[in-house]
C-alpha cells in the first residue's frame, strides 16, 4: 500500500498574507489567489495527467495550526486514507481529527513525534484541475 504520494502543500505563518503572497507573486512569479498558490506537475506514474500542491500564508494568529506550536503545517498527498488512518491508530499515530471530504478531496490531521501538525490529503486532481486551469504556477 502507498502511503504517502508527494507533496500536497507547504503552510505557514505570517503577519500579512496578503502582502507575502504579492511579494511572491512581483518577486518570483507566483500566480496567486485568495489562498496562495496552485502549483501544477504531472504524475510520474501517468504523466497525461495533472496534479496539484499549494502554497498557502496564514495569518499568524491562525489556530489551523494547532496543537502545534509550529510557524509551518506540511500537507502530503496520500492514496487510500481511510486504510492509512487505520494503520496510523494501529501504530499508535496520534489523529487529530476525523477524515473530511471535500470536492476536491479527503483530509485528515496527525501528529509526529514532535508534535507537528501534519495534514494529509487524498486529492481529486480533476476538480482542482477545473477550478485552477490556467491560474496555477509552473
Amino acid at each position: 500500500m502507498k502511503k504517502v504520494t508527494g507533496i500536497g502543500g507547504i503552510f505557514f505563518k505570517t503577519k500579512d498574507p496578503d502582502k507575502m503572497k504579492e511579494w511572491y507573486q512581483k518577486n518570483l512569479g507566483l500566480v496567486t489567489n485568495e489562498y496562495g498558490s496552485v502549483f501544477e506537475f504531472r504524475k510520474s506514474e501517468k504523466p497525461d495527467q495533472k496534479a496539484y500542491s499549494v502554497w498557502s500564508p496564514f495569518k499568524e494568529d491562525t489556530t489551523y495550526f494547532e496543537p502545534s506550536e509550529k510557524e509551518f503545517m506540511i500537507n502530503y498527498r496520500v492514496e487510500n486514507i481511510e486504510q492509512l488512518v487505520d494503520k496510523l491508530q494501529k501504530e499508535g499515530v496520534i489523529i487529530c481529527d476525523t477524515i473530511e471530504t471535500f470536492e476536491y478531496g479527503k483530509f485528515v490531521h496527525i501528529l509526529d513525534p514532535e508534535n507537528n501538525k501534519i495534514e494529509l490529503w487524498e486529492p481529486v486532481d480533476e476538480v482542482f484541475q477545473s477550478l485552477y486551469e490556467g491560474k496555477t504556477t509552473k
